[in-house]
């Protein structure tokens, strides 16, 4: 039988060191956020990301995609180098995703104050390693090409201006800014992350707190023998009529007044109510 108080673990416990500082990387957090799923989803699934590459190629400062598809043709496949591979618009899409759905969640879970430095450092801690896959991947290198190798993309390197194509202008851009954005969602993490484990190791304070929590449970009764005064409780409870050991039939003012009638009753019982006389009824009840 379930009772008495849910005993929350100590960590559940630990409160932030500074409640202010969360609120602010909140509103800090949002629009950055909004940006990259802005970002990401208007590159997904390839709106200039093949764009790029092939620029890349045109001036010679990556491989060729068009070499990648001649592998395929002569049954001799090259992978498609990190930069330019759908794997990692994908990545982004479903981590900005997530970013957003954690952020609700931890202002509702915050707001409640069930939201404690703990699980806030796991969160974090997992959205970090996430944001650094993700710029890893954006920045990754291209040796496809022995004759253009490319350590970083281009466009993280270049300019957005001549002598890049101009309707690839605003490409560079978004793909510059996506970069920009993934770092910065990275460090945020990283700070969350870092004041969250601050705030998990509980002070001398929070020690005797928890300390003195565990002394009371020590000395307060126990849920079991609780459970056991009331079940003894219960057992003293004079038993209803309509249980084994109460087989007679109660007396009632509705059974007085049938037995009576009945001629089963020679006597009035002292205790029963007084019959109310009817027309009806005549005399012979009351003799």
């Amino acid at each position: 039988m379930f009772s008495g108080k849910l005993k929350l673990p100590w960590w559940f416990k630990l409160s932030w060191r500074n409640p202010k500082v969360l609120p602010i990387l909140f509103v800090f957090e949002f629009p950055f956020t909004v940006a990259c799923l802005a970002l990401f989803g208007i590159a997904d699934p390839d709106t200039y990301r093949t764009s790029l590459w092939q620029e890349g190629s045109i001036h010679g400062w990556n491989s060729d995609p068009i070499e990648i598809m001649y592998s395929y043709a002569n049954y001799k496949p090259i992978p498609v180098p990190a930069p330019w591979n759908q794997f990692i618009t994908d990545w982004n899409v479903v981590i900005c995703v997530l970013s957003m759905f954690i952020l609700l969640a931890k202002v509702v879970m915050y707001i409640t104050e069930i939201f404690p430095p703990v699980i806030s450092a796991i969160v974090h801690g997992v959205l970090t390693i996430f944001y650094i896959v993700s710029i890893t991947q954006q920045a990754a290198s291209d040796y496809s090409d022995p004759d253009h190798p490319s350590t970083i993309p281009w466009y993280l390197t270049k300019g957005c201006g001549p002598p890049v194509s101009s309707n690839l202008t605003s490409a560079c851009q978004q793909a510059k800014a996506s970069f920009s954005v993934t770092c910065v969602m990275s460090a945020l993490f990283f700070t969350y992350t870092v004041f969250s484990i601050i705030s998990a190791i509980p002070t001398k304070a929070q020690k005797a707190e928890a300390l003195s929590d565990d002394t009371e449970d020590v000395e307060s009764p126990k849920s079991y023998f609780d459970d056991k005064q009331f079940e003894y409780e219960l057992d003293q409870i004079p038993q209803t009529p309509r249980s084994p050991a109460f087989p007679q039939t109660p007396m009632t003012p509705r059974t007085v007044a049938f037995n009576t009638l009945d001629g089963k009753m020679a006597s009035k019982p002292k205790n029963s109510l007084p019959l109310r006389h009817h027309i009806s009824m005549g005399t012979e009840v009351y003799k």
